[in-house]
């Protein structure tokens, strides 16, 4: 879900050419993993004794530096592992040293992978905010004393007399830094920009064990993420800058939980924005959102509904079974006995599918939440959106603060969208990256609009 930052099938890995025909250097490819397209980019080079190493950059989900463990040269052919990732690439330097054609394996899948020479070209992203800019930007830190950590983050302030309406933006799930940088594009930056452009202060942070933010990241459950947006927003109230009766919170994906969780147990939440927030609970989402995308990638519907059908039998067994081992156990005996083909590819996966977080997110419905939430609500969902599907979640999301009696809530579908608010062709997650829109800006407006309604800006 979330942000959505896709995991699976993460790191590549390239082929590292013979010396004799000068691999050494920069060389960049993209690996077609079927939801999404991830671009890479190898960096090799040679040590003093000859020996041949480098460097992965993951441009889409930035994540740069990353090691190379072993590379094998012999004549033309490379072999490389990506011990980190469970990964490995063979493959074969053409005559003309221009290209490595090889394959690519993770999770028991092979994906055909052809390198370049020459450095990764830089996707365009002209919804980047530059400087000058009408307002200040504070880089801050404070203290999440219940957890123990520290997290940091940055401040946006517009530059008319205060005290300053706030919003905190809330990340979708996956580690994201304070932008929400996800293959290329950075939203929170846009957003932050947008809104404080129109009066409305933003604070904009680092998951913990990201970026400036201590802590352990794959320790945490929605319920953390929870306690680190609430250290957030007292830490916004010790802000002379900011006016402590109007904060509210803009959550995208997991956020979209996180942010009702908060304001049904606050009254000091002055509002809160759901962008593509769920309405039900994790398992229906995951159930909905593979076949989503596995049909508006072309896969045949019978085929679809059998991956379907694997994946609610994965999702029952981790509900019911609570030990880690005893999980992979059951789910391997029952994925071999429906197609036992799919086992290798969730094999890789079964430790995220046992996790504190996961569990949480499956199990968690965010119904009661809303129905206590008594703050203004701003629930939008892009028509195309695969991930959080807004036909299953915005009915569902009314239905319950109805049911609460909230007084002002407005639910928004916006055609064309996608989960990340882009104009899209198809909501599949492999369009992310080719997109260079960031955030629409009917997105922009319609949220940025109805806040103002809501605060009062001096």
């Amino acid at each position: 879900m979330s942000s959505w930052r896709v995991f699976a099938i993460f790191l590549l890995s390239p082929a590292l050419g013979a010396a004799a025909n000068g691999v050494e250097g920069d060389w960049h490819g993209t690996l077609d993993v079927g939801a999404i397209q991830l671009r890479l980019a190898f960096h090799f080079s040679r040590s003093g004794d000859g020996t041949l190493g480098g460097t992965l950059d993951s441009l889409d989900q930035n994540a740069r530096g990353i090691p190379l463990s072993k590379v094998t040269e012999a004549g033309a052919s490379v072999s490389l592992e990506i011990k980190s990732v469970g990964a490995t690439f063979d493959g074969h330097l053409k005559g003309d040293g221009a290209s490595i054609s090889g394959t690519f394996r993770q999770g028991g899948r092979d994906f055909p992978l052809t390198l370049q020479r020459g450095p990764a070209t830089e996707l365009r992203r002209p919804q980047d905010p530059h400087p000058p800019f009408p307002y200040d930007a504070e880089d801050v830190t404070y203290d999440n004393s219940k957890a123990n950590i520290k997290l940091a983050g940055t401040l946006t302030l517009p530059r008319s007399p205060g005290p300053h309406p706030a919003v905190l933006l809330i990340t979708g799930s996956g580690p994201q830094d304070r932008d929400e940088a996800i293959m290329g594009h950075r939203p929170f930056l846009v957003i932050a920009d947008y809104l404080t452009r129109r009066g409305i202060a933003v604070l904009r942070v680092d998951d913990r064990g990201m970026g400036k933010s201590t802590g352990k990241f794959a320790e945490a459950t929605t319920a953390d993420f929870a306690g680190d947006a609430r250290a957030s927003v007292d830490y916004l109230k010790t802000r002379k800058e900011i006016d402590a009766k109007q904060i509210g919170l803009i959550g995208h994906s997991e956020g979209g939980i996180i942010a009702p969780m908060l304001a049904s147990q606050d009254s000091d939440i002055a509002f809160i924005v759901m962008l593509a927030g769920p309405g039900v609970n994790g398992e229906e989402i995951v159930a909905a959102q593979q076949y989503l995308i596995n049909r508006a990638s072309g896969m045949p519907q019978e085929e679809a509904e059998q991956s379907r059908e694997i994946e609610r039998t994965v999702l029952d067994v981790v509900r019911e079974e609570p030990d880690p081992e005893a999980a992979k156990r059951k789910i391997r005996e029952r994925v071999e006995k429906m197609a036992g083909n799919h086992w290798p590819a969730i094999e890789k996966q079964v430790g995220t599918l046992t996790s504190p977080w996961f569990r949480m997110f499956l199990n968690y419905d965010p119904r009661p939440a809303l129905e206590k939430t008594k703050a203004p609500v701003l629930a939008m969902n892009g028509a195309l959106d695969l991930q959080v599907p807004p036909r299953q979640n915005l009915p569902a999301i009314a239905a319950a603060l109805e049911a609460g009696g909230n007084p002002d809530y407005q639910i928004v579908k916006l055609p064309h969208l996608n989960h990340l608010f882009q104009t899209a062709q198809t909501g599949l997650p492999m369009e992310y990256a080719k997109i260079e829109e960031t955030f629409a800006p009917v997105a922009l407006q319609t949220m940025g609009d109805w806040i103002v309604r809501h605060v009062s800006i001096k």
